[in-house]
């Protein structure tokens, strides 16, 4: 059974997220105080967290960063839930390690939906890496074995987000690939306000394949 953790120093807000889980039938716990949330963390290895980012001196950013440092528990799937909407908020929580990004105020069918696109997404993260082929278009190459792009003979590895967004692209080839599209093949969901989500990822992508490439912004292109 899956166990979700909710740190958030808010605790009607927990005390909110926790009946609703339940009544899905996940376990779900909470802690107030972003130490002992982590301290829970490393303990109870949840299935995934729910994280504020707010929290007086630690927070949900250092948080996120304490978790994807510790071997232990770097894989745990990271929902951050805060008030802070705006994109350099969004990017620093991406930059800190989490898998997906909800504002406050939310509501809790939504908070219910990416919880299990991303408990859905994580179980099945062994498995896509049998089922994935290493993909070839020109000159670039992703190899599902160890989520790395390839051009020529440079190498770079990629987070599972920018692998799995690499992937839908490269099946698409010369193809235009909606927003709406990736955030369901890749998330699990459909959310056309969302957008600042894979903006943020794609700027990631296409900075790492800048890298290791000879010509900026040649595989990868926007259409407005």
């Amino acid at each position: 059974m899956n166990k979700i953790l909710v740190i958030d120093d808010d605790k009607a807000i927990c005390e909110l997220i926790k009946i609703n889980l339940e009544l899905c039938g996940y376990v779900c716990d909470y802690a107030t105080d972003p130490t002992k949330g982590y301290a829970l963390i490393k303990q109870e290895r949840p299935s995934l967290v729910v994280l504020d980012v707010m929290m007086g001196a630690i927070s949900g950013y250092d948080v996120a960063k304490k978790i994807r440092s510790n071997p232990d528990i770097a894989k745990t799937p990271i929902i951050m839930l805060t008030a802070l909407g705006e994109l350099n908020n969004k990017l620093e929580g991406f930059n800190s390690g989490v898998d997906d990004y909800l504002t406050k105020p939310f509501e809790i069918e939504e908070l219910k939906a990416r919880v299990l696109a991303l408990l859905n997404r994580s179980g099945q993260e062994i498995d896509s890496l049998r089922v994935k082929e290493t993909l070839t278009s020109n000159d670039i190459t992703l190899i599902p074995e160890s989520y790395s792009v390839k051009i020529l003979d440079k190498t770079t590895r990629l987070t599972p987000i920018e692998f799995d967004i690499l992937y839908v692209l490269m099946q698409h080839k010369n193809e235009m690939v909606s927003s709406k599209d990736l955030m369901k093949e890749v998330w699990g969901y459909e959310d056309d306000n969302d957008i600042d989500t894979i903006r943020v990822h794609m700027t990631h992508l296409r900075s790492k394949i800048d890298k290791i490439s000879s010509q900026k912004n040649k595989y990868i292109k926007n259409r407005y």
